[in-house]
């Protein structure tokens, strides 16, 4: 009993010693060690020894964040107020500068990504953001990417969510698709109109040259009255209209 007394303090030193030292980081973990307050190295994964009382050990994720950017107002270049908000995907490639350069890396890349998305929405139009939407995207993720590259953040993508619009530019964006709808129906219908023009005339050219295709459309005529039942036919001798044809 006097030996176990005389090694309990060793043994309470070697278990705090254990218990102080080893760290066990993820896959996807990286450690940025610190010593007597200065920057020693960035470690991990798998089983890390810090010195007691001297390192200190700040933990960092290398996944990919999905962040959201919450509505933002936002003016137009063309002077139309929407609301606009974002989803941001980022990870970090550079624990130590994500630890040394920045206090706080993901409350400084929201803030951040919330005035990209206003200063580019606003420096174009309203018909860019809804049929452009993808060069808007690359253009706030370009913007985003260059700035957060001191804090060793890369911002692989940015999507546009929801592009709120008032009702009164609703009411008219729906006018403007209806009178476009209704071009289009007239121009398809002319179209229509002018090919059938064009066969007409290409018919009466290939009559004109050959009468006998003047009869055989006559005869076929007189055919399809006859199957119908719905008419009285009195047919009239070709001759005759031969003969009360304009020369």
């Amino acid at each position: 009993m006097g030996a176990f007394s005389s090694f309990l303090p060793l043994l309470l030193i070697v278990a705090f010693f254990l218990f102080s030292a080893i760290r066990i980081l993820n896959e996807y973990e990286r450690g940025v060690i610190f010593r007597l307050g200065r920057y020693v190295a960035t470690k991990g994964p798998g089983l890390i020894i810090l010195i007691p009382l001297l390192d200190k050990m700040v933990k960092t994720s290398l996944r990919t964040v999905a962040m959201d950017v919450p509505h933002q107002d936002v003016i137009t270049k063309d002077n139309v107020s929407i609301k606009v908000n974002a989803v941001i995907y980022f990870r970090v490639i550079e624990p130590s500068k994500s630890v040394l350069a920045i206090e706080d890396f993901l409350f400084a890349t929201s803030q951040l990504s919330q005035t990209t998305l206003r200063s580019v929405c606003g420096a174009v139009e309203l018909d860019q953001i809804l049929s452009q939407r993808e060069e808007v995207n690359m253009q706030i993720q370009s913007i985003l990417d260059a700035q957060t590259d001191a804090w060793g953040i890369k911002v692989s993508g940015v999507e546009l969510k929801h592009v709120d619009l008032p009702t009164e530019m609703q009411r008219a964006m729906a006018k403007q698709a209806e009178a476009e709808r209704e071009r289009r129906a007239k121009i398809i219908n002319a179209e229509g109109e002018y090919q059938a023009a064009e066969r007409l005339t290409q018919a009466a050219e290939i009559i004109s040259r050959n009468p006998e295709a003047l009869s055989l459309r006559y005869l076929q005529t007189m055919r399809e009255m006859a199957t119908s039942g719905q008419a009285t036919i009195l047919p009239i001798p070709l001759d005759f209209l031969r003969l009360n044809r304009p020369q």
